[in-house]
């Protein structure tokens, strides 16, 4: 699957468009590339300061989010690199507490895509660099590093010795990448272990979880599995974390679903399990309130699209793009919402992944089902789509875009755009909500 990314500022465009006539489409894997092209700049990974490295399948950017909020509760600066932007190619990189400026984006890439002459370093691996180099040039007190694709070979498991390292939920996905047993997948995400570094994860079963055991015993980790060195849970409108530590009792997370304080357990975990920074229960308090992640369950404000809707009506956009993620999601909606407003999806599916799987969930809570294509990207036909999801036994109907399907609706409903994080990226972008 090719990344894609466009930019209003000439300069940085002027990278991207020749970073995509040299760099291979779609993902590799492998850290030769990556090592060697940082090795010709310097090796700015050696210069980081304390790194949480984060893995997962469903999860990980909403531990990415609370990590950094605790972190800036707690008045620490802070590198944060995350994958995909959603519509500007700086959202991946933050440095020391902002978006990376279009200027020295534009500067970075051109430095890094001219040292990899002869290397041929795909776009993730560019864009990895590209972080590592700004990271490694101001300071911060602390870096955040979300894996992109695996762990094991994902390019931002070059770095050698992270603070701590964490996996947040797994799932089936990127099958022809990490293989199609939960098992193998689980070992591609324990790949981001490190000799001596605690390895945060959450509750698996039993099998993955000795998989993973595995892992960080041959890795010589030191394994901090939820369930056994530490747990969290939601009762009575709070978090509940206890480890060997102690316990703590704190707010739930601003980000709305229930599979979010599990999330924040992991993040909260992370933190307490490594000893290059301290942190407060009063910071992490303050994180859980403060963290915002776009696209999960993300309320639009008004604006273009919104506008198209009937009056009375909401907009909802999540992210989420395989069968677990859907699974979390319609839990969230059957929880929350309790009203008589009907559900209508707004779906479009990318071509590799499983939209039965992801529009089974919401039988029984989707009034119809409207499917859309996703702009520049290799994606399921939506008269596709509105077939698969009519023979789930939904009312759909395919459209030629969001604004389209919007524009369809006449009465009052409660919309929820879904499937893909491109499409989260497009829609974002109509309504004017450039995430910052």
């Amino acid at each position: 699957m090719a990344d894609f990314a466009r930019s209003a500022h000439p300069g940085v465009q002027a990278q991207l468009d020749r970073l995509a006539k040299l760099s291979p489409a779609g993902d590799r894997l492998g850290l030769e590339r990556v090592r060697d092209l940082l090795d010709r700049l310097g090796r700015p990974q050696d210069r980081l300061p304390p790194i949480f490295h984060v893995a997962g399948t469903n999860g990980k950017g909403s531990t990415v989010a609370f990590l950094r909020a605790a972190l800036e509760a707690a008045n620490r600066k802070v590198h944060v690199f995350t994958s995909p932007h959603l519509v500007r190619f700086n959202e991946r990189i933050r440095v020391a507490g902002q978006l990376i400026d279009d200027e020295p984006l534009a500067e970075l890439l051109a430095e890094v895509i001219d040292a990899g002459a002869g290397i041929e370093p795909s776009f993730f691996e560019v864009a990895t660099v590209v972080a590592l180099l700004a990271f490694a040039q101001s300071d911060a007190d602390a870096c955040i590093l979300e894996v992109g694709l695996g762990g094991r070979l994902d390019a931002t498991n070059i770095v050698d010795c992270p603070a701590v390292t964490g996996i947040a939920s797994l799932a089936l996905d990127h099958q022809h990448f990490l293989g199609t047993r939960l098992a193998d997948i689980a070992a591609e995400k324990a790949g981001i272990a490190k000799l001596g570094v605690p390895l945060v994860t959450q509750l698996y079963p039993p099998q993955i979880a000795t998989r993973i055991g595995e892992i960080a015993r041959d890795k010589q980790a030191v394994w901090v599995p939820r369930g056994q060195a530490w747990n969290a849970s939601a009762r009575r409108g709070r978090l509940h974390y206890e480890d060997r530590a102690g316990s703590l009792e704190l707010p739930l997370p601003r980000l709305p679903g229930r599979y979010q304080a599990v999330n924040a357990g992991l993040a909260i975990a992370m933190l307490r399990h490594q000893s290059a920074l301290h942190l407060t229960p009063e910071a992490l308090a303050e994180g859980l309130a403060a963290a915002e992640w776009p696209a999960r369950m993300q309320r639009l404000a008004d604006g273009p699209l919104l506008r198209l809707l009937p009056n009375g009506s909401e907009l909802w956009l999540d992210g989420g793009h395989n069968p677990a993620a859907a699974r979390a999601v319609a839990e969230t909606v059957q929880l929350r919402f309790d009203d008589r407003l009907p559900l209508v999806l707004v779906f479009a599916s990318l071509a590799a992944k499983d939209p039965k799987g992801c529009l089974s969930p919401f039988r029984g809570l989707a009034a119809a089902v409207l499917t859309v294509p996703i702009a520049g990207h290799d994606h399921r036909d939506p008269a596709d789509l509105a077939a698969i999801a009519g023979q789930l036994g939904f009312r759909a109907e395919p459209h030629g875009d969001v604004p389209a399907a919007l524009a369809a609706i006449a009465a009052p409903v409660r919309v929820l755009v879904f499937g893909s994080l491109y499409l989260a990226g497009e829609v974002l972008a109509v309504n004017d909500q450039i995430p910052t």
